[in-house]
């Protein structure tokens, strides 16, 4: 029976204040793996852009996806456009597409009359309550770039992502595409919060 060690990094408490240690985490393991792509979580850019500086000087190629337009205020993408510029100037992609562990449930969910609960926010709600935040982040983000076809369903990539701000879940997924989910692996969860 084969098996093998690696490191697995716990922080004290999520938030922003992880982004840094997240990123090095992140590249660390893609590189002991030789995974090509790494896919973060960003909603302003900040994240976006310390995971790029934490790519730099390697062959590994950033995907950054981020909240749909309107996700805060109709007609709004909340992206900064100077941080857009600069990640596609180094060469990564940027990706915004549907909230793949939400999109049209929500709209029924929250809606006056219809409410209650559906099963995709259930699963949801489980990967957020039961392992981490960031890792129901991570996986709905490799959810969302498979279905655009920036990563394939036949790889390992890495995933980040966070809690509110910032970065602190990074893990190892074998993608899959929305309509396949059960499909989706976590391999590994290289780095999260112990206490959320």
């Amino acid at each position: 029976m084969g098996f093998v060690t690696r490191n697995t990094y716990y922080f004290d408490a999520p938030g922003a204040q992880n982004t840094a240690d997240a990123a090095r985490f992140a590249v660390e393991r893609a590189q002991e793996l030789g995974a090509k792509k790494i896919v973060v979580a960003s909603t302003g850019g900040r994240t976006a852009l310390t995971l790029l500086n934490a790519v730099k000087g390697t062959d590994l190629r950033l995907i950054v996806v981020t909240h749909v337009v309107g996700f805060s205020k109709p007609g709004e993408w909340e992206f900064s456009r100077e941080a857009a510029e600069t990640l596609r100037a180094a060469g990564a992609t940027i990706v915004t597409g549907t909230h793949a562990l939400s999109g049209l449930e929500r709209a029924i969910s929250r809606s006056p009359g219809l409410g209650g609960s559906s099963r995709t926010e259930a699963i949801a709600e489980a990967l957020r309550r039961v392992v981490a935040i960031g890792l129901k982040v991570a996986v709905e983000c490799v959810l969302i770039a498979a279905d655009q076809g920036v990563v394939g369903v036949d790889e390992e990539v890495i995933a980040v992502g966070g809690t509110l701000s910032g970065a602190d879940t990074v893990c190892v997924i074998r993608p899959a595409h929305t309509a396949t989910f059960f499909n989706l692996q976590v391999r590994e969860i290289v780095a999260m919060p112990r206490n959320r």
